[in-house]
């Protein structure tokens, strides 16, 4: 770009969402804006409040590093990690900014995140001419309630209040004024300046110098990438960015994936539903283990699995619980930050999630499919599992015909949710399968009755003559892309008549932008339900339309491969959480359903709807 084109220094507080990079230690998150600001960073879980929070509200915390003058940027993560470097091109030179959250020095392969010295790093290098730069580090712990008491310590600044102490230290002088640490310095070519900022409890002991450097966490990410080089498929690129994305939002202490590293960004700029999503979904089970198998390695779904069947306990007469913070944590009660004034204005802020004590019959298909997609990987299920399976399946069996929230987790009524009873088939079908697995007091036969009388339901119930497709509900005459999952899961082939009438249908009316709305009334496209159209097109047959829908999706991925939860369509702005694991799983599934459906095509078969490990 010419100098005319140059972006000021000082720019708006709330950027597009498209314009954060993710940084992760596999325990918390930040994002870091195109101009070199980490505007949220919630330590030491991924569900902690946040140290810095301007994503949410332009006071509630951030640490800026940029040029004092004009100028342009352009970012890459550096090789396969989730390492970001930022380069910085001013009238009088160019200067790089790379950004991590610290692995802990000498972690590789499956042990990167086990333990996090819970340290950002930011290092400077001078790549042409000399460049003067600005950092202010405005810390705001608790979500921007806490203004932090600063002083100088030895080789930096403490910033310290409520339960946060951070540590900021490096080579530059620091000023400290009106709860900001602020330094101006200058960065020559050749020149190298590494700032950390080091977190621990406020009364605790101090972080201790960690050793950790940016090289060494380049190394690690990329330690972890090399196990899991076993995809061969179509769109490589785009499948192992989203497989590091994933690992980015694992939890690796128990191996918990969040559906997001965010909570409230918002389904529509201005409007209400925002929700946090830093906790594990069972509903995102069974479709994130299979993305993990294609992109990653058996380790990764076994040991999501494991999290989920200690997470649950013994399962008993209770609901069965629909969510779980990363350690297992059951109450997820829900409150609104009221102080907060939201990402462009969209309140309420919530923390917590009150989806938690919803009813929703899906997850007891996710759970035992994904049981069932590991039956080998895993070998024998041990007591408590096959008990845990058993009391799923006989729940199936026993409430499939009961009203639920259904998987969109409406916060009104109960209906009778299509997408619900097909996932109770999907339950009793897996039961059955796995059932020489599950030990002698079991009644396969009672599933096997049951699931052929869901089905019978569901080909009755669900088919609206008037819409000319399966819809959201029985009884319904309105689209829902959630029916896009029955060829996905093996309920019907995509091949079937009126199944692909649906798909036609999900296409004609509820297709808009290159995206798939969830239903006719939602304004946003959905990214996962665009995948999930690009899998039936590819169940068809139709493969180069899947081909074209699959790039019209990932067409909405920022510069760094990052998918939110949902699109506008018209202005082509991400929206929702970002970013959305949901999404990748999406585009992880997807890409490998065209590679499948390819090389069926060219070896005389049709695309197969069911999915083995060994496949």
């Amino acid at each position: 770009m010419p100098a005319s084109d140059f972006a000021p220094a000082h720019r708006p507080h709330q950027p597009p969402i498209a314009d954060f990079g993710f940084l992760s230690d596999c325990h918390s998150a930040a994002l870091v804006s195109r101009d070199g600001s980490v505007d949220w960073w919630c330590l030491p879980r991924f569900d902690s409040p946040s140290v810095f929070g301007r994503l949410l509200d332009p006071d509630a915390g951030h640490w800026a590093i940029h040029p004092a003058e004009d100028f342009q940027t352009e970012r890459q993560y550096v090789g396969d990690s989730l390492v970001l470097r930022t380069v910085f091109r001013t009238a009088a030179g160019e200067v790089s900014v790379t950004d991590a959250l610290a692995l802990a020095p000498g972690a590789r392969g499956h042990d990167i995140g086990l333990v996090s010295p819970l340290v950002l790093l930011r290092t400077l290098q001078g790549r042409r001419g000399v460049v003067d730069m600005v950092s202010s580090m405005v810390p705001r712990p608790e979500y921007g309630r806490t203004q932090p008491h600063l002083r100088a310590v030895e080789g930096g600044i403490e910033a310290r209040g409520g339960p946060v102490r951070l540590v900021l230290t490096g080579p530059v002088p620091q000023t400290c004024r009106d709860g900001a640490a602020e330094a101006t310095f200058r960065v020559s070519a050749g020149e190298t300046v590494a700032l950390q900022l080091a977190f621990s409890g406020s009364f605790g002991q101090a972080p201790a110098p960690s050793g950790a450097t940016i090289e060494d966490t380049v190394q690690a990410w990329e330690s972890w990438a090399t196990l899991h080089t076993g995809y061969e498929g179509r769109f490589p690129a785009e499948v192992r960015r989203s497989s590091l994305v994933l690992q980015g939002l694992t939890y690796r202490p128990s191996g918990a994936i969040v559906a997001a590293a965010t909570t409230s960004l918002p389904e529509r700029l201005g409007g209400e539903l925002n929700f946090d999503y830093r906790f594990a979904w069972l509903r995102d089970l069974s479709l994130t283990i299979r993305s993990l198998w294609i992109a990653a390695c058996p380790d990764e779904p076994g040991r999501l699995f494991d999290w989920f069947s200690t997470a649950a306990g013994q399962i008993g007469d209770e609901l069965m619980q629909i969510m779980y913070g990363v350690e297992g944590e059951r109450d997820l009660t829900e409150h609104v930050l009221e102080h907060l004034s939201g990402y462009r204005d969209s309140r309420p802020v919530r923390v917590g999630n009150e989806a938690w004590q919803q009813e929703q019959l899906d997850v007891l298909g996710e759970v035992l499919d994904a049981a069932h997609l590991l039956r080998d990987a895993v070998g024998d299920f041990d007591g408590p599992v096959r008990q845990m399976l058993v009391t799923l399946a006989d729940r199936a069996c026993d409430g499939w015909n009961e009203p639920d929230a259904g998987m969109w987790e409406a916060r009104d009524q109960r209906r009778q949710y299509v997408s619900s009873k097909v996932m109770c088939w999907v339950a009793l079908d897996r039961a059955v399968l796995l059932a020489p697995r599950l030990g002698p007091d079991i009644d396969p036969t009672r599933w096997a009755n049951a699931r052929d009388e869901v089905r019978a339901a569901v080909l009755d119930q669900a088919w609206s003559a008037e819409a000319g497709a399966y819809t959201g509900a029985f009884g319904s005459d309105d689209l829902d892309a959630s029916v896009l999952l029955l060829p996905i899961v093996g309920f019907l082939p995509a091949t079937d008549e009126r199944m692909h009438a649906t798909i036609e249908a999900v296409e004609r009316e509820l297709a808009s932008g290159g995206l798939v709305r969830r239903w006719p009334s939602d304004p946003s496209g959905f990214l996962i339900c665009t995948f999930w159209l690009v899998e039936c097109l590819a169940l068809a047959g139709e493969v180069e339309r899947a081909t074209e829908w699959f790039h019209r999706a990932t067409g909405y991925a920022n510069d760094l491969g990052l998918l939110a939860e949902e699109a506008d369509p018209d202005t082509r702005e991400l929206l929702g959480n970002y970013p959305q694991a949901f999404s990748h799983v999406g585009l992880i599934n997807a890409a490998w359903r065209i590679t499948e459906a390819t090389r069926s095509i060219d070896n005389g078969a049709e695309a197969r709807s069911t999915w083995q490990p060994d496949d």
